[in-house]
């Protein structure tokens, strides 16, 4: 793999002259997981660079997706609008036009499921030359092999037009999309090929079933590992792009060492993944928008939490994780084990602060527990006898001072209120308070019993009691705008948490702390996270810029653990202008993590690629 240090060789690095750049990814137009975002926000400086005459994306058709991401073109005369033209007139769901985001890319999308009636002939193809064997009735596995068909076909029109460019580059972004390489190789089409696994497959299970992933990793038998965990063909077509690829790319260096074991072939370079900051970025707002979105967040914890118990808001502190529900992967287990020693250390230091705990992830769920929608709904109610309360009493007040005579004398509240609604308010309060514990997850989950957060939870008594400093909140969905516990985006949620935790024990890079440190909120990862690698490796003090690290490989869970909650204890006892400087501080240090820094990696890549 390409070393790290290179940082004065890489800043120098330019894009490659006469060249126009393919970028071909699952999730372009597409918003599945974590590559969306790698694609969609290095669109901006990719455009910047390459302009959009020289770039193109490639990604899957799908209606319901491309109602929301895709404005088709009216305009066929390129080259590359000739290529579509072609496929159509074989009868092919083809669509050229612009991916609604930043930059407006062009972009080619295909429908895979056009290719339906040709399964059995490209499965068959994909077997004879390259001995990847497809099973029937997989959808996924389906319409991958007609996109990858697809865009075979399209690359065989490209190289005999013209696109006025004497170098074409075709970057394909994990194995989704990398089934073309190996026929284009075959086929000694005048492409240049980079290839990018973000995690593998085989990685993934792996790590989920050995807590000694990372020692293990030398002794793997790919294929029998594989057959075991029914992941072959897709392993075989990790396998085939990988080698398949003139210049072979991951995401990290932890990645990188997990292709050489499991993929057989070392990453020439790695890619950091980066985000577009300038969406983020808020500067002198930051405090503003953590305080605005933090008084949001409060109303749902008012509404869960205190008609229960109350505790004082303004000693309150919302740390959060999230991400897909891998319990060990992600770290989720760590995590509880390290919020349980949190409690039992602010309880014997007496430390007059509340922590509100967050776990969102996705799990299987029939609906939002009724219990806490009525609570919610109450909560709203209250408020709005107050409102009116408010109005009357304000209208009165201002009449009862002007009109007074005599010496101002402050009147009597109480007196200007009328009992309807004194009686309107009794009874909401009544009705909403309960005696009731305040619910430890929001939804009604289909596996209750077995789900591994609850069981942690009710084991160790980490149930929302009175006496509890850790609360903990398990929303097993996303947060997003149409949510009606939050009402917010997931994005302004983050923005309105004061930490994030992190602690995965598989992670080949990890968005969730770098969408903190752009949102100017500290948090805590790995070190056998792609991402908490790169820090480590990278940047200095970066304990100082909220960026915490903790050491996993081949370390106990408990020792763990205890750091965690270390570092989450001596958190909770920051002051709040300490905590407010550290936010600036983690704004400042996500510059670094912009696509106009860590793009000149791909930049690199491209020039290689180009001289190969």
């Amino acid at each position: 793999m390409e070393p790290e240090k290179e940082h004065g060789e890489i800043a120098k690095t330019i894009i490659p002259q006469d060249t126009f750049l393919f970028e071909i990814a699952w999730e372009v137009c597409n918003q599945v997981g974590g590559i969306y975002t790698v694609i969609r926000s290095k669109v901006p400086s990719v455009i910047d660079k390459w302009g959009h005459e020289n770039y193109c994306l490639i990604g899957p058709y799908f209606a319901e997706q491309a109602a929301a991401h895709f404005d088709p073109a009216t305009d066929f005369s390129s080259p590359i609008g000739k290529a579509v033209l072609k496929l159509q007139e074989r009868g092919f769901d083809v669509h050229y036009g612009q991916w609604i985001v930043s930059g407006r890319p062009h972009v080619v999308l295909f429908n895979p499921y056009s290719v339906y009636d040709k399964l059995g002939e490209i499965k068959y193809y994909l077997w004879k030359e390259f001995n990847i064997s497809l099973p029937g009735g997989d959808e996924l596995l389906d319409k991958v092999a007609a996109f990858g068909y697809l865009v075979k076909e399209f690359f065989h029109y490209i190289a005999e037009f013209d696109l006025g460019h004497p170098n074409m580059i075709a970057h394909f972004h994990e194995w989704m999309a990398g089934i073309p390489i190996p026929a284009i190789r075959k086929d000694k089409l005048n492409i240049k090929v980079v290839f990018t696994t973000h995690a593998t497959l085989l990685g993934r299970y792996l790590a989920m079933n050995d807590p000694k992933f990372y020692d293990h990793l030398a002794f793997y038998n790919w294929e029998a590992e594989a057959t075991k965990f029914n992941v072959k063909p897709i392993a075989e077509i990790e396998r085939a792009s990988a080698h398949g690829a003139h210049i072979f790319t991951t995401v990290s260096e932890i990645t990188g060492n997990e292709c050489t074991h499991l993929l057989g072939r070392t990453p020439d370079m790695v890619l950091p993944n980066g985000l577009n900051i300038v969406r983020f970025e808020a500067l002198h707002q930051i405090q503003n928008q953590h305080v605005k979105i933090k008084e949001q967040i409060h109303d749902f914890v008012m509404g869960h939490f205190f008609q229960s118990y109350p505790f004082d808001l303004d000693k309150t502190l919302y740390f959060f994780t999230s991400g897909r529900y891998e319990y060990q992967n992600k770290g989720y287990d760590v995590t509880l084990e390290a919020l349980a020693r949190l409690n039992y250390k602010m309880q014997v230091a007496n430390i007059d602060t509340t922590v509100v705990t967050f776990f969102v992830t996705k799990k299987p769920f029939y609906t939002i527990n009724p219990e806490v929608l009525q609570s919610k709904a109450q909560i709203e109610d209250v408020w709005r006898v107050c409102e009116e309360i408010k109005e009357q009493v304000g209208k009165r007040l201002y009449t009862n001072i002007t009109a007074a005579e005599g010496p101002y004398l402050f009147p009597d509240l109480s007196k200007m209120v009328d009992d309807y609604l004194r009686l309107k308010l009794r009874r909401n309060i009544q009705s909403w308070k309960t005696h009731k514990l305040p619910k430890i997850i929001t939804h009604t989950l289909k596996d209750d019993g077995s789900d591994e957060i609850l069981q942690f939870l009710r084991n160790a008594n980490l149930v929302n009691n009175r006496h509890d400093k850790v609360k903990v909140v398990y929303h097993p969905d996303f947060i997003t705008t149409s949510n009606p516990l939050f009402r917010m985006d997931y994005t302004q949620f983050v923005r309105g948490c004061h930490l994030g935790i992190f602690p995965s024990m598989y992670e080949p890079w990890g968005y969730t702390p770098l969408e903190c440190l752009a949102s100017g909120i500290p948090s805590i990862t790995s070190e056998v996270a792609g991402f908490g690698d790169y820090v480590v490796n990278t940047i200095p003090d970066h304990d100082e810029k909220g960026l915490y690290i903790i050491n996993r490989k081949g370390r106990n869970f408990f020792d763990i653990a205890e750091d965690l909650a270390n570092i989450m204890f001596k958190f909770v006892q920051m002051s709040r202008r300490d905590r407010i400087a550290l936010r600036y501080r983690c704004e400042e240090a996500s510059l670094h993590f912009d696509w106009s820094n860590l793009g000149k990696y791909y930049d690199k890549a491209y020039n290689e690629v180009v001289k190969r």
